[in-house]
């Protein structure tokens, strides 16, 4: 038997600027169910995390809400715990990137890449806001990319094609706070020199080994790494500093420069662990493991999971800084795609979202997320999507259909004819019956065990799902083909039906039981509860280590526990919710002044430009016909006349103002630009404009806009 692994595993730091989206819970609830599947076997895994907590981002959301950077970040760290309790997500460790510890070892590493001859200064060009009056960090630059044209892209990488240049590389660039024009003023900043002939050599070799990443993900680094056939492309130098004002690290021996958020970032997940074995070695008297002697370990794996948007800085800036810094490199980068919703891209403007919270604050089961994406992720970097359909669908059928049901089906016959007591299991054949190898569903359990801990192993969660159900299946053929239902009408009287009864109960509990470890890095919350059923131990990979003794997989006379319903469907009228318009939170109580009045019940939103009011297209629509929406009480449709010789279908959450024969034939105001989005309901194509009081408990009331007499539609509102 080979020794247990020793993995240090990380998710990518979320920054510090807002909640958690849907997006950030896929890629958890992903390395979770890796790293779970990891301890199941016996692996020493530490598993940490921490809040991005640096950049100019920060500071100017801080100010505004006239507070210091840190207690910015502090509250938004605060609001992590719900999240990850509530999905079940594993970290033995949240940090943040303004820790001390992340301060020491970001400014170490940059010493020693120094002493390297890998870092020099320049004299650069760089852009300033002369409205705000400062220079402007790379994401508050935005223009056109360089190297795919994509409007709107900020100034430090695109994320379209995912290119990474300089902000002065930007075609038409403009200010993202101000809108200003920026100008070009010099600075003196420090680089990384990535362009060194080492750098270059070592990231070639580095990206190329086998296992440091997919090959998809390969192919997307040549891209950058490689010169094309005209001795163009190639790695550049890595502008790593920013100047003040600006939250962050400071650069050692350089007063007023900072280094850019994404060189502290990724060693936020260095900090994050020190900050965990120092704490266990103060927690063990000082007999615990270091973090020098544990970084020092030549069994040591360092793996992350990132999205797809990131690759740049985790397979090319991140191994080049450890490489050239002393320090251990990766051993693997796993990149995952993007999550849609019903084929659009996750957007809050849109309303292709899922918040996170909502989904658990409306009563619908974290642990039926976690299986739909677990049946859908594999180890490739590719986009997933979310179909309420087809969530209902796998949750309810494969979940509880199948394996809740094998428990549910049994556990009524052990109570009432075996005394809750296992009965023998056999393998071979049984009079009247036949129980071969072929057709018994534990024995396509055993059949399946290894080949399915290969894909958890292998990040091929789809195919564990799927090779899971199979087994799901064969257990619910097989117990249909004995219909225990009919054996016990007659076990009190034929010894032969009773028999046949205990080997149904004792191959179906014994292949539950297998499912229970099969799915346990997916659903440990139910695996719990399923194992406080069996009455066993909590289940490991070694408990279907092959060979097993059928017969003793679940010894005979074991005694079971009362069984209890393990999970609950998914209701599909609480499903619809997560996609219905959620209730405005309500403003603040307080007693306006004169001076801080706040109108319909909320502040005025913050300033834009005339050019962002201008990207969205208001335009006069008829209600040609409008009908409620069976299956939701918020909601009606509404039929515009828009002058674009058809009709749009519009879905607006106003039914509880208006009766629908209150609207036909009306004029309103219709975001005629909003991307079309799909609802369990149909296509919405657009939003209808209405007014309502920000409290609206005490002010209720909808009141949907008209324009003025004389208007048409399709006429623009400028």
């Amino acid at each position: 038997m080979s020794a247990p692994r020793k993995l240090f595993v990380t998710t990518a730091l979320p920054y510090a600027n807002g909640k958690f989206h849907i997006g950030h819970m896929m890629e958890y609830i992903q390395a979770d169910i890796w790293v779970r599947n990891q301890r199941m076997n016996g692996a020493e895994v530490n598993f940490v995390c921490a809040d991005d907590a640096h950049g100019a981002a920060i500071t100017i959301a801080a100010d505004k809400a006239g507070v210091t950077p840190q207690a910015f970040v502090a509250e938004i760290a605060a609001g992590r715990k719900p999240y990850l309790d509530g999905y079940y997500i594993s970290f033995d460790n949240w940090h943040s990137t303004d820790a001390p510890e992340n301060h020491q070892l970001a400014q170490d590493i940059y010493r020693d890449l120094r002493a390297n001859g890998l870092i020099e200064t320049k004299s650069v060009e760089q852009f300033y806001d002369p409205e705000k009056g400062m220079f402007l960090a790379d994401r508050f630059i935005k223009g056109e990319c360089p190297n795919c044209h994509s409007k709107d892209q900020y100034g430090d990488n695109c994320e379209v094609c995912g290119a990474v240049y300089a902000p002065t590389e930007l075609i038409n660039p403009y200010s993202a706070l101000s809108g200003a024009k920026p100008e070009l003023r010099s600075s003196e900043h420090f680089f990384f020199k990535l362009s060194d002939p080492r750098c270059e050599a070592y990231l070639k070799e580095w990206t190329a080994a086998p296992g440091h990443v997919q090959a998809e993900v390969q192919n997307k680094i040549r891209e950058w790494l490689y010169k094309d056939e005209e001795g163009k492309g190639g790695l550049g130098d890595w502008d790593i500093s920013r100047d003040a004002p600006y939250f962050g690290i400071e650069i050692p021996d350089a007063p007023g420069k900072y280094f850019y958020v994404w060189l502290d970032a990724p060693v936020g997940y260095l900090a994050s662990l020190k900050n965990l074995l120092d704490k266990r070695c103060i927690e063990l008297g000082g007999d615990g493991i270091s973090y020098t002697e544990y970084m020092a370990d030549p069994d040591l794996e360092q793996v992350h999971f990132i999205g797809k948007d990131i690759i740049t800085f985790h397979t090319l800036f991140w191994p080049a800084m450890l490489h050239f810094s002393g320090r251990k490199a990766p051993d693997a980068v796993y990149v995952h795609g993007h999550l849609t919703v019903s084929g659009e891209k996750m957007s809050k403007s849109r309303g292709t979202g899922i918040d996170p919270l909502r989904y658990l604050s409306i009563g619908l089961n974290p642990e039926h997320l976690r299986y739909y994406l677990a049946a859908k992720l594999n180890n490739r970097n590719e986009d997933l999507d979310f179909n309420p359909e087809d969530f209902l669908a796998r949750v309810n059928s494969d979940l509880i259909g199948k394996y809740v049901n094998i428990a549910s089906r049994t556990a009524p016959f052990f109570s009432k004819y075996f005394d809750n007591e296992m009965q023998p299991l056999r393998m071979g054949s049984l009079q009247g019956v036949p129980v071969t190898a072929d057709t018994a569903g534990f024995a396509v359990a055993l059949a399946n065990s290894a080949e399915i801990k290969a894909a958890f192993d292998g990040r091929e969660f789809s195919k564990a799902v799927r090779l899971i159900m199979e087994v799901a299946d064969a257990l619910n053929k097989e117990f249909d083909g004995f219909k225990p239902w009919l054996l016990a009408k007659t076990a009190a009287v034929d010894p032969l039906a009773k028999q046949q009864l205990a080997q149904i109960c004792a191959s179906s509990i014994a292949g539950f039981k297998a499912l229970t470890i099969f799915l346990k890095p997916i659903l440990p919350a139910l695996s719990v509860e399923a194992e406080r059923y069996l009455n066993v131990a909590p289940l490991t990979w070694r408990d279907i280590e092959l060979p097993v003794d059928p017969e003793n997989f679940i010894p005979s006379r074991h005694k079971f526990n009362e069984f209890k319903p393990l999970m609950q469907r998914v209701d599909s009228k609480v499903l619809d919710q997560l996609f219905e318009p959620s209730e405005p939170v309500p403003a603040v109580s307080v007693e306006p002044t004169e001076a801080d009045a706040l109108p319909g019940g909320e502040a005025i939103a913050p300033t834009i430009t005339i050019d962002d009011f201008a990207k969205i297209d208001l335009r006069i629509a008829k209600i040609v016909a409008c009908e409620k929406v069976e299956g939701s009480t918020k909601l009606l449709r509404l039929t515009l006349d828009t002058g674009e010789g058809k009709t749009r279908n519009v879905f607006s959450g106003i039914a509880s103002a208006y009766q629908p024969e209150q609207l036909v034939g009306k004029l309103t105001v219709l975001v005629a630009n909003l991307a079309p989005r799909k609802m369990k309901f149909g296509i919405s194509e657009g939003m209808v404009l209405a007014a309502s009081h920000g409290d609206e408990k005490a002010n209720p009331g909808i009141h949907v806009l008209a324009p003025w007499q004389g208007a048409t539609p399709g006429m623009r509102v400028r």
